[in-house]
């Protein structure tokens, strides 16, 4: 497939920012190319009859930073691919520096053996992307913080809940009584830090699974009687545990549902459960593309992050601190 994006190699000075996409996310790529001013650097990503997959870069990056921009999604593992041929095709075209963009870290629920020989398949993600060549990985909410040490290179790990708040202040928070809640104990420091800037109170339902993707009882902690809930995570898959959290939330007096995640994966049979659940609205990022699923869905909404990557990727070719981000949304 060609990203149709034209080149900017004439116009922009050496050492400029060169952005690439493979087929995960080039709207998200099109979007951090608006608001850097740039255009998406012209590469061909294909897969042949075979399904291997072909990169040909479309010009020069000799001496250039580049930056990468594929999220974990779709088809997980082609992507995945597409990515470490990219890096390694950029480093061999002598780039001075390449960065992998990765809004949705893919295997990061896979961070620890929590049962006899379980891999640990963050950090073979991790391995994979330094062995290619990476120098560098921007990323956002990692489902587990500690990933970050799987790799010998710097990654920045980008927060969400600047924008979260953002929305919550400008959306929700005009009803009365909002409580943040947690559907587990591992989302509790995200949903307690959450409540603590918007001084609300905070609620948190513990779970038990009988298997992976399955929760067989929920028992809540905390009052959300006559309240509007929020419902905080970092990604929302099979949505099957955000579906009984609200359903307990009602049960426990709960006037309004409303669900806020990070990475909206939404497989399987996840639309069609939102559609059927008490969640009033599904507020996801882009970090996953989901457009599509709105025709499907009318409680789907979007918080943008392409501005916070687009402000990550500007203040790391200048050599300037991210940790701004962690607290702001950039205009």
């Amino acid at each position: 497939m060609l990203n149709g994006y034209a080149s900017s190699s004439s116009t922009n000075p050496p050492n400029s920012i060169k952005l690439f996409t493979g087929n995960s996310h080039p709207e998200m790529a099109a979007a951090i190319a608006r608001r850097l001013g740039l255009q998406v650097a012209k590469c061909v990503v294909l897969k042949y009859s075979n399904q291997e997959t072909c990169v040909t870069i479309g010009e020069s990056v000799r001496d250039e930073d580049v930056y990468i921009i594929q999220s974990g999604c779709g088809e997980i593992n082609d992507h995945l691919m597409e990515l470490l041929i990219l890096i390694t095709a950029c480093k061999n075209a002598s780039a001075r520096r390449v960065t992998a963009v990765m809004p949705c870290f893919p295997y990061a629920r896979q961070d620890k053996k929590d049962k006899s020989r379980a891999p640990i398949t963050a950090k073979v993600i991790a391995n994979m992307l330094t062995v290619a060549g990476a120098n560098h990985v921007i990323t956002m909410d990692l489902h587990a913080s500690q990933i970050q040490g799987f790799f010998n290179i710097p990654v920045d790990n980008l927060y969400a809940e600047p924008s979260t708040l953002k929305y919550i202040r400008t959306k929700i928070m005009r009803m009365p009584s909002v409580v943040i809640v947690s559907p587990d104990a591992g989302g509790a420091k995200r949903a307690a830090s959450i409540a603590d800037k918007l001084n609300v109170d905070f609620a948190l339902i513990h779970k038990e699974r009988k298997k992976a993707n399955e929760v067989s009882k929920m028992v809540l902690v905390g009052d959300v009687t006559d309240r509007v809930a929020i419902l905080v995570d970092d990604m929302a898959d099979t949505c099957g545990t955000l579906v009984l959290a609200a359903k307990t939330l009602i049960d426990n007096g709960c006037q309004e549902v409303y669900a806020l995640v990070t990475h909206g994966v939404l497989s399987g049979d996840a639309i069609a459960k939102i559609n059927h659940s008490p969640i009033k609205s599904l507020i996801v990022t882009n970090s996953i593309p989901h457009e599509h699923l709105k025709a499907q869905c009318a409680k789907l909404d979007t918080i943008d992050i392409s501005g916070t990557f687009a402000e990550a990727i500007r203040r790391t070719h200048n050599g300037e601190s991210v940790s701004f981000l962690f607290h702001y949304v950039p205009a």
